[in-house]
């Protein structure tokens, strides 16, 4: 009975977290922002459900499968990662966001102008597919 209620509260969790990262991704403004929400709460979504898993197969006295724990190692490692990775992508590619830059981060200017980078217009890279310059092959 005590197993039942915390596979169900763990369930729930996890359906809540899951839930509120996708609202988050459909909601929030801007590329960073939108970042943020799957990487945080959903991966703590997927592992509350894993953990009620576990819990329940554990407490049906079945033979030990590594399943969730493989699968939370996996999530809890390339998560953070492909997190980094896309916010790298979007700061080479100066992606507007709107977030001011903090203070701690502008340089003085002598002048009184703002030392942060100003976004590009197209947003995108800096050449056009048909504007590449090829090396030439020797």
């Amino acid at each position: 009975m005590l197993t039942d209620t915390l596979v169900a509260a763990l369930i729930l969790l996890g359906a809540a977290f899951t839930l509120i990262g996708s609202i988050g991704l459909a909601s929030l403004p801007d590329f960073f922002c939108r970042l943020h929400g799957p990487t945080k709460s959903t991966t703590l979504g997927v592992g509350g459900m894993l953990a009620a898993s576990a819990l329940y197969f554990a407490a049906q006295g079945a033979t030990t499968h590594p399943t969730e724990l493989l699968v939370a190692l996996f999530l809890f490692m390339t998560t953070p990662v492909s997190a980094h990775l896309l916010a790298k992508a979007a700061l080479r590619l100066r992606l507007d966001s709107l977030a001011p830059v903090p203070e701690r981060f502008r340089q003085e200017r002598t002048d009184g102008r703002d030392s942060a980078p100003a976004p590009r217009a197209s947003g995108g890279a800096s050449r056009r597919a048909s504007e590449q310059v090829i090396p030439k092959a020797r």
